[in-house]
């Protein structure tokens, strides 16, 4: 048995965020296109006899049984009764709050890795469920295709996509997602739309009006980039992205970018990086 796997964890862009209504739970119905991205994190993990499972570095500002990672191995050592166990070293390259999948990613690739190195066997609808109950887009990941996703984000419909370059701005701030869906002010009564619909005619991200006014840096980044190409913040922010057609155009606007406005160029995929790598195609 091999004991090392070496995954991505890849960004996702929400390309439109519709929030067509509020449930009884708390939750919000809603409606999105998850865009998956050829740029993430990336895990490295060491299967270990014991089933301690430790994680390096350790990120700043959350406790390791906090940590979506951690969490996620545990969950999977619970569910499948396994005594074997992982040392996980972590790449960190998306920001924390940025609203392009971070945390939901890190765990979704570690229920994919440690599923193949503890030689569990579980099918993908089971990791997704698992999944689910550390976050609404860990099954994104899970699955790791390009997605229409409706009632809480968990009702996946894959699609297949023309692959565009993306610029993502990461504004130095991190958007509680917590408290934009609670907000007041939160617009909440979005018409449904169909998917041919939106690729028709676009959609808007029901949470940007909201961030923008909370987060200046949120809205100093979308201000800078509109200038070039439609601008959109991605899921509850704080991220800001624009669509172009090379890369060397997504670079050259990067490059133009104010000393404080960070960022990255990548390019949308149909299929996860990590399901790449997992079948041997990467």
């Amino acid at each position: 048995m091999n004991n090392t796997l070496t995954l991505s964890a890849p960004a996702k862009l929400n390309l439109f965020l519709h929030i067509t209504g509020r449930r009884a739970d708390g939750y919000h119905n809603l409606q999105t296109l998850f865009q998956l991205l050829d740029h993430g994190d990336q895990l490295t993990f060491c299967c270990t006899d014991t089933p301690d499972i430790t994680l390096s570095p350790d990120i700043e500002g959350v406790a390791a049984e906090d940590n979506l990672i951690v969490r996620a191995a545990r969950l999977l050592q619970r569910h499948s009764q396994t005594k074997l166990g992982a040392h996980i070293e972590l790449d960190k390259q998306l920001p924390m709050g940025g609203g392009i999948g971070g945390g939901s990613s890190d765990a979704a690739t570690t229920l994919l890795a440690l599923n193949a190195l503890w030689q569990l066997n579980l099918p993908l609808p089971v990791l997704a469920e698992l999944g689910a109950s550390l976050g609404a887009d860990v099954p994104v990941f899970i699955h790791g295709q390009t997605a229409w996703a409706e009632g809480i984000g968990e009702q996946l419909t894959p699609v297949e996509l023309p692959e565009k370059y993306y610029l993502v701005l990461t504004p130095d701030c991190h958007v509680s997602t917590v408290e934009i869906f609670s907000h007041k002010d939160l617009t909440r009564d979005t018409s449904a739309i169909t998917v041919a619909a939106f690729l028709e005619q676009g959609g808007q991200n029901d949470c940007q009006p909201l961030v923008k006014k909370l987060y200046p840096e949120v809205a100093k980044a979308l201000n800078w980039l509109v200038k070039f190409a439609p601008a959109k913040m991605t899921g509850t922010g704080a991220c800001v992205f624009a669509e172009f057609e090379s890369r060397e155009q997504a670079e050259a606007i990067l490059e133009q970018a104010p000393e404080d406005l960070k960022g990255f160029v990548a390019k949308g995929v149909n299929l996860s990086p990590a399901h790449q790598q997992l079948s041997g195609t990467v």
